[in-house]
């Protein structure tokens, strides 16, 4: 059995200052967003923060982002967040914007063990400046190494005490890939189930990449709400 946390606070006790942060979701879906609150109160700062986005403004990564706790972040776009770009163009934040796809795969890369990979993605942009170029079958490549990070926090729609986790449709997004790349991954989880429980047919994230879980609701806020008149 992995751990089992009785508290949030408990769940993010050892995240230190300065710590790397990978963390689950794609702008609101499937976010821990109760593992961020915990961070929030913790007052933990000066984090890198590798996720594919910053929230927003008022809910998830945007509430460590007002709060001056993040010192860099590592993304693919600045979604519906003012105040990241605010803090972006004022300087008073590092950022690496890289394109969604080799976000993906260098978080991906990162899990699997492969040190880094050639993408065509960002050839002859600013992105390439400074990084390795070779040509494969007269295409130029670009080198991008690996992401991996000092802890994951992942979101699931269900986990077992032997934590194996299940995402839940959309939600599985960016999680299965940050849960396998980092040292210590801390699993949210909607339903925490006994051993046994979970069809192992269908685990997305095996249970040799989770260290810790935690049960708790989730808000399940949207992002961006549109109706017709």
């Amino acid at each position: 059995m992995k751990k089992i946390c009785a508290s949030f606070r408990e769940a993010v006790q050892d995240i230190h200052d300065g710590a790397v942060l990978m963390v689950g979701g794609f702008g609101l879906c499937g976010i821990p967003e109760n593992l961020i609150l915990a961070l929030v109160d913790k007052g933990v700062k000066d984090l890198t923060v590798i996720s594919n986005n910053c929230g927003v403004d008022d809910w998830g990564l945007g509430l460590l982002l007002k709060n001056k706790q993040i010192r860099k972040m590592v993304g693919s776009y600045v979604g519906e967040n003012k105040e990241f770009e605010r803090q972006v163009l004022s300087g008073e934040i590092e950022v690496e914007l890289l394109p969604q796809g080799t976000l993906a795969e260098k978080i991906r890369a990162g899990g699997a063990g492969i040190p880094a990979f050639y993408t065509p993605a960002g050839v002859g942009t600013p992105i390439a400046e400074g990084k390795e170029t070779k040509v494969f079958n007269g295409k130029e490549y670009l080198l991008e190494e690996a992401l991996k990070a000092d802890f994951s926090l992942v979101r699931a729609w269900k986990g077992d005490k032997m934590g194996n986790l299940v995402y839940h449709k959309t939600a599985r997004n960016f999680n299965p890939m940050i849960a396998a790349a980092g040292k210590v991954t801390i699993a949210e989880v909607e339903t925490l189930c006994e051993i046994g429980e979970l069809d192992p047919n269908y685990i997305h994230t095996p249970s040799i990449y989770v260290q810790s879980l935690i049960e708790s609701k989730q808000e399940k806020r949207i992002e961006r709400l549109t109706v017709k008149k």
